[in-house]
């Protein structure tokens, strides 16, 4: 098999096979999962308003676990502090991916997606802060726009059928999982509980066997799903939110392949490619729309619709995900290439570029996660969720009428990258002389 070399001076350009064929996996299961997940929040929307919306509040608000290890949760909390680990473990496994072999191995591959993503971060935050402080609103929900929900991106896209080119979608993937470290580290050290010095201590100590196991190359899910499980309950009990467990193992599994020795064979999966591929199935198509299910309740009526946009919280959710990310990924991305001087392929044009900053505004899972904890109160909560809601959806809009005017561009892209006629299983475009690949 071979691979076309990339010029790393080109923004957009042609991503290497093995790398495409990594994002292509991963985002096939994004966007099935991300239909899962539109599905879950209809589903939640419309039934919070009907006449059986009690149901819906018990259902959520019932409680079960173990008492006596600090497990006593409710239905909500264990989709958003147990099922939602699984999506970060998966978004910690990517990180470590795009970190060792993926985009953000090199400072120079990593300066504009880390910098868009960044960008994309910080303005929806201080503009979420300017619209409260001239409010007289609370700040303590500044986090809420900043991260970017990649499965309701995909299921957009695929609702739209557009054909946009691998690097785009690659592009788009990177900038999500950076925002999801972003979003983690916040939720680590600003929404922290009261410190149990001791369940954490013993939540790092399982992390340091988790390493070793690895370093030591030990195989076999009897290790390590009890010991993961074992970390997750200490860091719930420590104060810390759970998910962080999830992020920390995510990045403790090894993603290079072991090569063959005199004593064993080359691998043909890495504990993180394994891992991977057993648990994205399960936190696209499960963990996260059943988050969805029970955080996306929110009855819509005229007074709520129209608290999003008179109260201050609510409104600087709202335009923290429409214009803050927007301004601040296009604004990013366009001066990080300019001061590195690399050139946007000559297919593409920086309207595309806008329009996927548009698109990133989706803010949905992580989003809602992080409104839930800065705006414990059910009532502050359900008009925050209304904003990420009228938020989302009406970045999604505005981004499918962009895309869609350049989708007959995208289509060609599309179609050129994908031709096959040798039928061998890997594109034309990547077998030819280096200095005609585009």
């Amino acid at each position: 098999m071979c691979a076309a070399p990339r010029d790393r001076s080109v923004f957009l350009g042609l991503l290497p096979w093995p790398e495409r064929s990594a994002v292509s996996r991963a985002l096939r299961t994004e966007t099935v999962g991300g239909l899962v997940l539109l599905a879950a929040a209809v589903l939640a929307l419309v039934w919070v308003n009907s006449p059986w919306s009690a149901a819906y509040d018990a259902v959520r608000d019932f409680h079960f676990g173990m008492p006596a290890l600090g497990l006593d949760l409710s239905v909500g909390h264990w989709t958003s502090d147990g099922l939602l680990t699984v999506f970060f473990l998966v978004a910690g496994i990517e990180l470590k991916r795009e970190l060792v072999v993926g985009e953000l191995r090199t400072p120079a591959a990593a300066a504009l997606p880390v910098v868009a993503a960044m960008c994309g971060m910080a303005v929806p935050a201080a503009l979420y802060a300017a619209t409260a402080a001239a409010g007289g609103g609370s700040l303590k929900g500044w986090a809420v726009p900043m991260a970017t929900d990649i499965a309701f991106a995909l299921a957009v896209l695929a609702v739209l059928s557009t054909h946009l080119p691998s690097a785009l979608r690659a592009f788009l993937l990177t900038l999500a999982v950076v925002d999801d470290l972003g979003a983690i580290l916040v939720t680590a050290v600003f929404f922290t509980a009261d410190l149990n010095l001791l369940a954490l201590g013993g939540a790092v100590a399982g992390l340091v066997v988790f390493y070793l196991l690895q370093r030591l190359r030990v195989r076999g899910w009897w290790w390590y799903v009890p010991l993961g499980t074992v970390i997750w309950a200490l860091m719930y009990n420590g104060g810390v939110h759970a998910t962080v467990a999830g992020v920390a193992m995510g990045l403790i599994l090894r993603t290079t392949r072991d090569p063959a020795t005199a004593s064993r064979t080359a691998e043909t999966a890495s504990p993180g490619e394994r891992a991977e591929n057993l648990m994205r199935p399960v936190s696209a198509g499960i963990a996260v729309p059943l988050f969805a299910l029970f955080s996306a309740g929110v009855s819509i009526s005229l007074p709520i619709l129209g608290e999003v946009f008179t109260r201050p919280e609510p409104l600087g959710v709202a335009l923290g995900l429409v214009l803050g990310k927007t301004i601040g990924i296009f604004a990013g991305t366009y001066l990080a290439a300019r001061f590195t001087r690399a050139q946007l392929n000559p297919n593409l044009a920086w309207a595309d570029v806008f329009a996927l900053a548009v698109l990133a505004g989706i803010g949905f899972t992580v989003s809602l996660l992080i409104g839930e904890l800065a705006f414990p109160a059910p009532a502050d909560a359900e008009h925050v969720k209304a904003a990420v809601l009228a938020g989302s959806l009406t970045a999604a809009a505005l981004a499918a009428v962009l895309l869609k005017r350049r989708d007959r561009i995208y289509r060609r892209l599309y179609e050129a990258e994908n031709l096959d006629q040798d039928g061998d299983g890997i594109p034309d475009i990547y077998q030819r002389t280096p200095g005609s690949a585009a």
